[in-house]
């Protein structure tokens, strides 16, 4: 998880829209797991197109895309541009999605989705440091990423640093003790509903223990 610098999106827009070329967002990661709106929402950018996987129904498998109508438009049955798919408008999926959408929209859904991440990642980086272990991180909303480095790294080059063996050692540190980290170095975390604040120190538990053992 590499968050953009403050000026990457919206240059993004501007030098699409200087050449007339189409802006496509890949929302499949961020999608409602950010905010309603997706990363452009946060960001302020608009793009012509959007692109979403299975967390429009719920874990389902299906995906979307959408964007402005005059590019809409071109789809069949409107325009010549042929599209289907097998699971298309499957109504299991539909129906996962449509529920999956109602419980996002519970109030202040989104801030204590945060509220977890944060809490998730600071008491990492507190065991880190009480292990004297060099540890780095970045959130947004309920996604975050970590790194054992001074630094979070910023591009392909700088995660090249990291120490993955250290990961290693902290991911089956934690598994043995029922804490499943995603088995990568470089993979992203999510936060969800489901991540009270109990979980969470729960979880937290095995870090510390963890971080002491890697």
């Amino acid at each position: 998880m590499v968050l953009p610098n403050a000026e990457f999106l919206p240059g993004l827009r501007t030098i699409c829209d200087q050449y007339g070329a189409l802006l496509i967002f890949d929302e499949v990661m961020t999608g409602f797991r950010v905010a309603p709106g997706g990363v452009q929402q946060i960001y302020g950018v608009k793009p012509d197109l959007t692109t979403f996987g299975k967390v429009i129904g719920a874990g389902m498998p299906v995906g979307a895309y959408g964007g402005k109508r005059e590019i809409m438009h071109k789809i069949a049955p409107l325009g010549p541009v042929y599209q289907a798919g097998t699971l298309s408008g499957n109504p299991i999926a539909m129906a996962a999605g449509l529920a999956n959408l109602k419980l996002l929209q519970a109030p202040d859904f989104f801030p204590n989705l945060l509220q977890r991440t944060e809490q998730l990642t600071l008491g990492m980086h507190d065991a880190a440091r009480e292990a004297g272990i060099p540890f780095a991180s970045a959130i947004l909303t309920g996604m975050f990423g970590f790194f054992f480095a001074p630094n979070f790294a910023r591009n392909f080059s700088e995660a090249g640093n990291v120490d993955v063996e250290r990961f290693k050692r902290f991911f089956h540190a934690c598994l043995k003790r029922g804490v499943y980290f995603a088995p990568s170095a470089y993979e992203a975390g999510f936060i969800s509903g489901a991540h009270s604040v109990d979980v969470v120190e729960e979880s937290l538990a095995v870090v510390r223990a963890a971080m002491l053992e890697c």
